[in-house]
């Protein structure tokens, strides 16, 4: 068997262009984990700022790199081989996994490649109801929209903030989620409809249609209209965009109410929040199989669905950044390698 794969790779820091499709060493398997045999790939934020050196982080924040780096977390695929000690894996089974994160930002998880090593514990059976670049294009946004809006799932110090971040009850409750055309802001309309909320969904224009259908009551268009200007009385704003503009949004809250920024970085309005009663939390995704597992029969049945704004072969990896670079994303750009791409020319991808 073959020692080599083909993998994107990056050798400095910088634009798209510094993505090489090259040859690159196999994985090894080690005790714990599966060797997956990749077909798709889901690209996340991570992957960029990676790319780009993690330039929008603090520098102590700053992960430190060793060269050459093979950037990605999402995969579905087959699984090639099983290390001794896991039991729940056999060959041949078809899984997802959002694969070491955050313990692999400094690029351990390694993803955008032909196989990738996973801990048994990160790994799930894919969905059987869709296919994988639907299952590739799941995992990281979906376990941020679930870990925010559903179940954390863990206990592991949060380093953005003190306390742990705990979610509130949807039922009955308006929400408003800022974004909602992305990869994560599409998921969190459908989970917060999903529990029961009544789901205001702001995006750039072009996509009411789009968020209706996955179940938006209203849809606000902030290139005609500032959402913080007409909206009052909100329960919960989940800002899937964040930064230093979160804090604009306090002043559609409740009191009691709460604001969950996905990106927190830069926002400073802490005593605001507190002189107005609102609670202000975030929190790091985490790797998860059990919290795949979970969430798959709502893949399968089709109560989430994951869109696809456009998909890549891997050798193209380049193109696929620049597309996201490119902005106004709808759900989630997705790479597919050559075994994936031979499958669909025989007729075996849905």
């Amino acid at each position: 068997m073959s020692t080599m794969m083909k993998a994107a790779r990056i050798h400095a820091f910088g634009g798209p262009e510094v993505l090489v499709y090259e040859d690159a060493p196999k994985p090894e398997m080690k005790t714990g984990e599966v060797l997956v045999r990749v077909h798709a790939i889901g690209v996340n934020p991570p992957d960029w700022y990676l790319r780009d050196g993690y330039k929008m982080l603090p520098t102590e924040w700053q992960p430190k790199v060793t060269f050459p780096i093979i950037p990605g977390t999402d995969v579905s695929g087959v699984v090639e081989a099983v290390a001794d000690d896991v039991h729940g894996f056999a060959k041949g089974d078809e899984v997802y996994a959002m694969v070491r994160f955050p313990m692999g930002l400094a690029g351990e998880s390694r993803a955008y490649a032909e196989y990738v090593c996973v801990p048994a514990t990160e790994l799930a059976l894919k969905p059987a109801g869709i296919d994988h670049v639907h299952a590739a294009a799941a995992p990281m946004s979906l376990l941020t929209a679930w870990q925010f809006l559903i179940n954390l799932g863990h206990n592991e110090p949060n380093p953005l903030q003190p306390n742990q971040h705990v979610p509130v009850p949807l039922a009955g409750r308006t929400v408003l989620v800022n974004g909602a055309a992305g990869g994560v802001g599409h998921l969190l309309v459908q989970l917060a409809k999903w529990r029961g909320a009544h789901v205001i969904a702001v995006a750039s224009g072009g996509h009411d249609a789009f968020l209706r259908d996955l179940g938006a009551d209203d849809v606000i268009d902030y290139d005609k209209t500032a959402p913080e200007d007409v909206m009052r009385d909100i329960d919960l704003v989940v800002d899937a965009v964040g930064g230093a503009r979160t804090g604009r949004f306090l002043r559609t809250l409740k009191s009691g109410g709460a604001l969950f920024p996905i990106f927190p970085l830069g926002f400073d309005n802490h005593e605001e929040a507190a002189r107005l009663g609102v609670t202000v939390s975030t929190t790091q995704v985490r790797s998860s199989g059990a919290q795949l597992a979970e969430i798959a029969p709502l893949l399968n049945n089709g109560t989430i669905r994951v869109a696809i704004d456009s998909r890549y072969a891997l050798s193209d990896v380049g193109k696929a950044h620049a597309r996201a670079a490119a902005g106004h994303i709808r759900g989630k750009i997705v790479l597919t390698t050559l075994q994936e791409i031979g499958d669909e020319r025989l007729g075996k991808s849905p």
